[in-house]
């Protein structure tokens, strides 16, 4: 009796051979009675039955191993020393809300038109930057993939001037 890796490496040495058995000899016997179409369609079909072989042997060896759990008899109490956290910052000191504010009343409403146009501002159009209009902005550039132009007064006038113009 062979031990089971041994097997498995036959069984993938057979598979391994035959494919490439397939490849070759195949599609070399009726070369002279087919035309290119033909030949074309068994070396794609040689190269799927490969392929599916492959894709099966990595999934066969990706499994997860069995989670192992372990169970402190008796836990010990952790202390940790108390965090002070900062203040958030606000979004109003926020570099897109300056810039925001920079925009005339009407390019304002306008810039919150077409964000509620592209779906990301479900608010009512009045020029006022608040919390709707900034979750606006920062999923609109998110999805924009310039959400880094948010971090500067400059690159919020990008995004805004996009929007308006």
């Amino acid at each position: 009796m062979l031990p089971a890796n041994a097997l498995t490496t036959l069984k993938r040495s057979t598979v391994a051979a035959l494919a490439a058995l397939s490849i070759v000899a195949l599609p070399a016997s009726p070369a002279h009675a087919w035309g290119e179409k033909e030949q074309s369609f068994v070396a794609g079909v040689a190269a799927a039955v490969i392929a599916d072989q492959i894709i099966k042997q990595v999934k066969r060896n990706n499994r997860a191993p069995a989670p192992m759990y372990y169970v402190d008899p008796q836990p010990q109490p952790v202390y940790r020393a108390p965090t002070h956290q900062q203040p958030s910052a606000s979004i109003y000191n926020t570099a897109a809300a300056r810039a925001f504010q920079s925009y005339s009343s009407a390019e304002r409403r306008l810039i919150q038109k077409r964000l509620a146009a592209y779906g990301y501002y479900s608010g009512r159009a009045d020029g006022a930057f608040g919390p709707a209009t900034y979750r606006a902005v920062v999923a609109f550039a998110r999805d924009e993939g310039a959400v880094r132009n948010l971090e500067s007064t400059g690159g919020a006038y990008t995004i805004y001037d996009g929007l308006i113009y």
